[in-house]
């Protein structure tokens, strides 16, 4: 929105009513912040109509699942607006719903190609697709490590080597692969820590399984953290073990703070993950392969270095925000121009 807006671009914003989404974006568009129900209300499709017809945009930009990938379609639909939609997942759906489902879109954006593969498969035609990365800016995350605010915030000893883990607490995260792997990376590495940034519903599920484990003195559960960029420096590397990602932010934020990852062969992830470049890629669910990788990272510091450095210059090269904006505007000026030749 920030990039729309330097390039002349109005922006009209529709987001749940309370959400950080709509503070974060105060002073960047007009703002209609709504109740929201879910993705089984209807009523959601009256209320948006209402906004459109009122703030009579060009193109309705459709970003948020949970409904509004529906909803949104119908009501611009309804109100005789072009749509695009953003598809930031790669869960697999029927083919007849990904055929009603995208049918008002006149483009779907993918953040990745993992997940153009998987749409195609479903039966979206590739002249409907396009692929724009996600964003970030590096910025914030380059930062130096402050050490000893860090071992004061999360109980740590200076000895302690430290990986992270940054995702929701929900079955395809892949949580429970890190647990089971962590007492045979104890063994070898006794001093490792493992702090899981997120929140989730299987957070006592979680707890319950590194009791199990025996492993419940060396796991934290940190919660949703708004202070990554100061988290991430401190880090001595990320795994990843989820078993669906479209792309994952929170990588693209590792890879910037030049941390090596350790993640799963899946969906988007080795368009950010190059293998044995700024990481190591494993099979999902091979714990086998993750303590291997781990165990070497902790053991190899030159490697994680030269890892780090790599993933940093493939975020800066591939993954601007520049480069996010100016795709995205190069689909609503199509969109323009083939609307305007039909007219003609």
């Amino acid at each position: 929105m920030d990039g729309l807006k330097k390039q002349d671009f109005q922006n009209t914003l529709v987001c749940v009513k309370d959400s950080e989404i709509s503070r974060a974006a105060s002073g960047l568009s007009d703002i209609f912040d709504i109740p929201i129900l879910g993705e089984f209300d209807p009523t959601f499709v009256f209320r948006l109509l209402k906004i459109i017809r009122n703030a009579r945009p060009d193109i309705v930009h459709i970003h948020s699942r949970r409904g509004a990938d529906i909803w949104g379609g119908i009501a611009a639909a309804l109100a005789k607006t072009d749509a695009v939609i953003t598809r930031r997942v790669d869960n697999p759906e029927h083919p007849w719903i990904v055929k009603a489902k995208y049918k008002p879109y006149y483009r779907v954006i993918t953040i990745s190609e993992g997940i153009k593969r998987v749409l195609l498969s479903e039966g979206v035609p590739l002249k409907k697709i396009t692929c724009i990365p996600s964003a970030i800016n590096t910025r914030p995350f380059e930062g130096d490590c402050q050490r000893s605010w860090f071992y004061k915030e999360f109980n740590l000893n200076s000895k302690d080597k430290i990986i992270g883990v940054i995702a929701q607490l929900i079955s395809r995260k892949g949580h429970r692969y890190l647990i089971n792997a962590a007492p045979e990376i104890l063994k070898k590495s006794p001093h490792t820590m493992f702090i899981f940034f997120g929140k989730g519903p299987l957070k006592k599920q979680l707890r319950r399984l590194c009791d199990e484990n025996n492993i419940a003195n060396r796991v934290y559960f940190a919660g949703f953290r708004t202070d990554l960029e100061r988290i991430l420096p401190c880090l001595d590397l990320i795994v990843h073990p989820a078993t669906m990602e479209g792309l994952g932010v929170s990588l693209l934020q590792a890879a910037a703070s030049r941390l090596p990852i350790i993640a799963n062969r899946v969906g988007g992830i080795p368009e950010i993950v190059h293998d044995r470049v700024n990481g190591y890629l494993v099979n999902p669910g091979n714990i086998k392969e993750i303590i291997r990788a781990v165990i070497n990272l902790l053991e190899n510091p030159a490697t994680s270095k030269k890892f780090g450095q790599a993933g940093h210059n493939i975020v800066s090269s591939h993954f601007s925000i520049e480069a996010m904006v100016n795709g995205n505007i190069r689909v609503y000026k199509n969109m323009l121009s083939e609307r305007n030749l039909v007219c003609v």
